[in-house]
Formats: structure tokens, C-alpha cells, sequence
């Protein structure tokens, strides 16, 4: 990692504050203390409610009741009108064994229709109501996402999760990845911003830390709205388990004071699929009618092979002459290793495979829902030219080691899929081979960007990079040079790639049509509360140009 127009009305039924908020969680008093202090100790009901993985006919829905022991819970799906009719009702259970979180898969629900649903505890009391969606089958002109990517509440306000739950336009929610952080106080965060910290106040390491951390962040109410509004479709990250995690090891994941990374992968994993709407299957697909097919990708703990370190390539390298020259072997050598993994051979398989039978089955476009950049990006050398002499010395050596990288036809971020070129060229040979649109869909680097793809000079499709939540970006790091001129100079350097923002933040609200895929980038601020959308970016690709139209 580095450091328009709505739905018709008919299809979305209203948003009622009152009870899709039981308990007055917008209230200011929600705020005053701690959030995960809300919840502590408390029984019942705790965290409101979530729904996930949905499919034409089924949906899975997420609570948690806490209490002394195996608690047995009702749950009811209901029409999404005014009628509130039953249509699917259940039971399930709520275990201390897995935190006292509760999911129910649903099934025999009709396609592209909206649905309440409930809890009912033994003796009576009700968790909030939520709102989910199944996806549609047959003719489909429309499928609208709300996508985000990496929320660091030490950095701000989770405002582009309010302002998405507001919009009321959405299918259903994405989320690419960095749901919450792992670190400890002090470590990334912003200090000045002490109504954010973590809790606990350390790394997490333990599943006890995980579940807690995951409690902290689903106390925020602009993050249970959102999942009580829309189902969500996610998939982690790194900083779910550990930074620049992989199969074998994290970059911060110290087995010498932290224990077995196994263990700590291991735990990682539980608290997730305990605390998050999602299924146990590491990666799956979602058809979206006669429209798409959604790739659900998992890029970290299954296969993904040790990220390269510049640092480490350049470790003793006193001269610029022997730094070049170990940047060509590294490039010429195991840089383009066949066998370094991201995907691994199952899931690419599986993903090669389903490619093929999306297009056969005439679905104008075929989605990567996944984590990190697919697109080439590499520094644009002349942002090393008069740097300035008062400039910190961790930034200095990450932009001249970024500028001789690119100098030596090699990439910025080796924690991308620009960090394995055959794994990438895998996934895209097997889209020129299916005669796929592809859309790939990432989060990680918390700026916003638009790519083409491309391979062996053929065009393969295009790519919406998003924003982050919070999380701060290039601007924060390179201040040395106006963002503007950042931001023209690395689209200038950078063939594939054909805009972004290193200012804002935000989310991508991504309409696909039969003709179409679109991102919307809405581009906001997170440092003060209830901060709306400041501008907007529309970049489109029109169905078989495999390209973003010129802007």
C-alpha cells in the first residue's frame, strides 16, 4: 500500500429514518463518547443489523445478541412496501463461540426486489429493521453500486458511507477492502484527531483484538446505516489481518513478539466472516441478470506470494551506478517470476472459466470486484527533479527510489498487481481469450484514478480505481509540488493511465447499462462531520471499445 440519475421511485422504497434507526443513533449524544464504549457490556441487540451475498432468489442477513449463552433468534423477511407481508421467516442462532453474531441464509426471494427484514429475541425485542435488495435475473438496464475502499477512523469521519445511505440510488454496496485498521495508537493515525482512536488502544493481534476493533467500527452509525440499507458484496484487504499481508507473513506481522503469523491469519479470518455479512467461500461471482457477472477476487491471505521491496533491492547500493544496475537484474530476473501468485491456480481457473461462460452467455460486461490497482503506474521521474533541501529524508529516498524504478521500466507500487506481472498478464490473457469487457474495480492506494487496460498492445478493458473513506492519500505525502501538477505529471508518464485525484476523498458510485460502465467519482472531505460532496468526475467505457471515452 503507498503511505446521476436515481432508480425509478417505484424500484426504492423510502428510506424511514425513524425505523431504520431504532435507538437515535444519529443523535449527538452517539458521539460523545468512545464508540465502542456504547456497546460495552451491554446485552441484547448490539450492532445493529446487515445483510450480504445476494443472489436473484437469496440473501444472507447478519445480527448480533449478545448473552450468556447460545440464544435462538427469529428472524422475518418482508415485502419491501408498505404492507410489511411475510414472505420468508427462520430461526438461527446466536453463539458466544463466534461473538454472538448471527447470519441466516435466505432463499426462495424473487429477483431485483427490495425486502425488509428483523430479528426477534426469545423474549420479545427486536433488532432494528433492515433493508436489502436480491439481485436481478433476465433483462436488466440498469445495476447501480456504491464502492468504497479503505475507512482508517483515526483520519476522519466516515462521511461517504452518510452520504451513499442518503442517496437512496443503489443496488448494493461494495466494499474493496480495509474495512478497519489493525494498528495501534500513534502508529497511523492522526493525532490531532483524538475522537477517533483506536480501540483497543494497541495492535490488534489476537481474535479478541479483532472482534473488538471490528465492535469499534461497527458502533459508527454512518456504517451501520449503511449496511442496514443496502446489501453488501466485500471482500478483505490487508489491514484486516496485517499491512502488505500475504499467504506466508505480513510486513507487520513480527513472528519473533507477535506469535505464528498462521495464527494471527487464522484469527483474522474468523473475526471477519463472524462480523461481516459474507459467506465462507474465500471467492465467488454474482450474476447480475443478462448485464454482468461479479468477480469476487481474493488477492492476500490464499495464494498471493511475498511482496518485492525496493528498500531491500536497493539495501547497500552507495551509488547510483550499482543501484541502476540492481534495479535492471531484479527486473530481468525474479521480478517477472512465472511462479509468483496473486490469485493462485484454483481461483485463477475458476476465474478463467467463468469469464468464458459470462460472454457465452452474451452479458455485455465482466467485473473484477478486488482489491489493488490492476493498471500500470510508475513514477513520473521529473517529480524528483529540485527537491527541496528541507525535505523530510523518508520522503526524499521513497521519491528518488520511485523516479530510478521508473527510469529502470519498473513500477511505483510492488504491493499492486504492477508487483506481479505474470499473475496480472494471466488474468488478462484469459479476458482476450473470453472476449471479455472487463471492468476491474480496486481500492488500496486511497486516491482516485481511471485506466485503461491493456495486453500485448490489445485492449482488455478499463479500471476504476477509488478513493478512500478516510485514508490519506498521495497529497499527504508529496507536498513538495502542487497536487495539480502531481496529478498532470503522473497522467503525462503513465500510458494506461487516463486521470485521477490525489486530493479527496470519498466513493465511486458505478452505474453499469447495457451500453455502458460508468464511475462517478464523488469526491468529499473526511475531517469534519457531515462534509457533502465537493465535486464530481464521470469517466465512462461504452460496451466492446474495451477503453475509457476521451475526456
Amino acid at each position: 500500500m503507498f503511505p446521476t440519475e436515481p432508480p425509478a421511485a417505484a424500484m426504492l422504497p423510502a428510506l424511514d429514518r425513524r425505523s431504520l434507526l431504532k435507538g437515535g443513533l444519529l443523535g449527538a449524544g452517539a458521539l460523545s463518547a468512545p464508540l465502542s464504549a456504547q456497546f460495552s457490556g451491554q446485552r441484547g441487540f448490539t450492532h445493529g443489523v446487515a445483510s450480504g451475498e445476494p443472489g436473484a432468489d437469496r440473501v444472507l442477513l447478519w445480527t448480533r445478541y449478545a448473552a450468556g449463552q447460545d440464544t435462538p433468534l427469529r428472524w422475518r423477511v418482508m415485502e419491501g412496501d408498505a404492507n410489511r407481508r411475510v414472505v420468508a421467516e427462520g430461526q438461527a442462532t446466536a453463539s458466544p463461540t463466534r461473538d454472538f453474531c448471527c447470519r441466516a441464509q435466505v432463499s426462495g426471494l424473487e429477483p431485483g426486489r427490495w425486502y425488509y427484514y428483523r430479528f426477534t429475541a426469545p423474549d420479545g425485542t427486536e433488532s432494528d429493521e433492515g433493508r436489502t435488495r436480491t439481485l436481478p435475473a433476465g433483462p436488466t438496464s440498469r445495476f447501480r453500486m456504491a464502492v468504497f475502499s479503505c475507512s482508517n477512523m483515526g483520519f476522519g469521519w466516515f462521511n461517504a458511507y452518510a452520504h451513499a445511505a442518503d442517496a437512496n440510488e443503489f443496488d448494493c454496496a461494495l466494499h474493496l477492502g480495509d474495512y478497519f485498521y489493525e494498528y495501534g495508537p500513534g502508529t497511523y493515525d492522526n493525532p490531532d484527531f483524538a475522537a477517533r482512536q483506536p480501540d483497543p488502544a494497541r495492535e490488534i493481534v489476537a481474535l479478541a483484538d479483532y472482534r473488538a476493533r471490528y465492535a469499534q467500527y461497527r458502533s459508527d452509525p454512518d456504517l451501520r446505516r449503511l449496511h442496514q440499507v443496502y446489501p453488501m458484496i466485500s471482500g478483505w484487504d490487508d489491514h484486516e489481518s496485517a499491512n502488505d499481508s500475504w499467504k506466508g507473513g505480513a510486513q507487520n506481522h513480527q513472528p519473533e513478539t507477535e506469535g505464528p503469523w498462521d495464527v494471527r491469519k487464522a484469527a483474522a479470518m474468523r473475526a471477519y466472516r463472524e462480523w461481516m455479512p459474507v459467506s465462507d467461500e474465500p471467492w465467488t461471482a454474482y450474476e447480475i441478470g443478462d448485464l454482468a457477472t461479479l468477480f469476487r477476487l481474493e488477492t492476500r491471505l490464499e495464494a498471493r506470494s511475498e511482496q518485492f521491496d525496493y528498500a531491500s533491492i536497493l539495501s547497500g547500493k552507495a551509488t547510483p551506478e550499482t543501484a541502476s544496475a540492481a534495479l535492471a537484474a531484479f527486473r530481468d530476473g525474479v521480478y517477472a517470476d512465472p511462479a509468483r501468485e496473486m490469485l493462485g491456480a484454483r481461483q485463477q481457473a475458476w476465474l478463467a472459466e467463468g469469464l468464458m461462460r459470462s460472454v457465452r452467455e452474451g452479458k455485455p460486461w465482466q467485473v473484477l470486484v478486488q482489491q489493488v490497482l490492476m493498471g500500470k503506474l510508475a513514477t513520473a521521474p521529473r517529480l524528483a527533479e529540485n527537491l527541496p533541501s528541507d525535505m523530510a529524508e523518508r520522503t526524499r529516498r521513497y521519491v528518488e527510489a520511485g523516479a530510478m524504478a521508473s527510469r529502470s521500466e519498473l513500477p511505483l507500487n510492488l504491493d499492486a498487481w504492477d508487483g506481479y506481472p505474470a499473475a496480472r498478464e494471466r488474468v488478462l490473457r484469459a479476458a482476450l481469450e473470453a472476449d471479455a469487457n472487463l471492468v476491474s474495480l480496486a481500492g488500496d492506494t486511497h486516491n482516485a484514478w481511471a485506466f485503461d487496460l491493456a495486453q500485448d498492445g490489445a485492449r482488455v478493458g478499463v479500471e476504476f480505481g477509488g478513493q478512500s473513506v478516510t485514508s490519506p492519500g498521495l497529497e499527504n505525502y508529496v507536498t513538495y509540488v502542487p497536487t495539480a501538477e502531481l496529478e498532470r505529471e503522473t497522467v503525462a508518464f503513465n500510458p494506461e493511465l487516463q486521470w485521477m485525484d490525489a486530493s479527496h476523498r470519498g466513493y465511486m458510485a458505478v452505474e453499469l447499462t447495457p451500453g455502458s460502465a460508468t464511475s462517478e467519482y464523488r469526491l468529499m472531505g473526511a475531517r469534519q462531520r457531515g462534509s457533502g460532496v465537493v465535486g464530481t468526475r464521470r469517466m465512462t467505457a461504452l460496451a466492446g471499445q474495451k477503453r475509457l471515452q476521451p475526456v
